[in-house]
């Protein structure tokens, strides 16, 4: 039987793939995790922020713009913007991290269904860096590791 001389050479990008996934699995999630708290807090932060700059004008954003449903404007402005600015914080300590991404999922959702369903990918990667930390939590990057580990031993 004759062997087959292209047999090895083949093998050697799966084998080239299969040691980078080894690798890549090897990578401890605290630092994806750690990433992503501060990208998603970030964008709340910041929003936050920028509504305390221009106090009157965010209230007329929520009256005239955003609309939301249920909630007076100034109700609607004050609950976003407290939001907006605690919350992440909590995020980026690690700190009740995955009550702290409650609310703010709970607002992404409602800017994609009242406000606006047309960035649905901007909303799409907020979801999923929310959901990703009300699941998995955290992670060892936090406060929330150092309390469970001073308490758990």
């Amino acid at each position: 039987m004759i062997a087959n001389d292209y047999s090895a050479p083949a093998m050697a990008p799966a084998a080239a793939v299969g040691r980078a996934v080894a690798l890549a699995e090897r990578l401890p999630m605290g630092l994806p995790l750690l990433l992503a708290r501060i990208g998603i807090a970030a964008v709340f932060f910041r929003s936050g922020l920028t509504k305390l700059a221009n106090w009157m004008l965010t209230v007329q954003l929520f009256k005239d713009e955003y609309r939301v449903p249920l909630l007076p404007a100034d109700i609607a402005a004050y609950l976003a913007t407290f939001s907006e600015l605690v919350f992440p914080a909590f995020i980026i300590a690690g700190l009740a991290t995955r009550f702290a991404a409650l609310p703010l999922l709970g607002m992404t959702i409602v800017i994609q269904l009242f406000v606006y369903p047309s960035s649905w990918v901007d909303h799409a990667m907020w979801a999923a860096l929310l959901t990703l930390l009300i699941a998995r939590g955290a992670g060892t990057l936090s406060l929330d590791h150092l309390i469970r580990r001073r308490f758990s031993a």
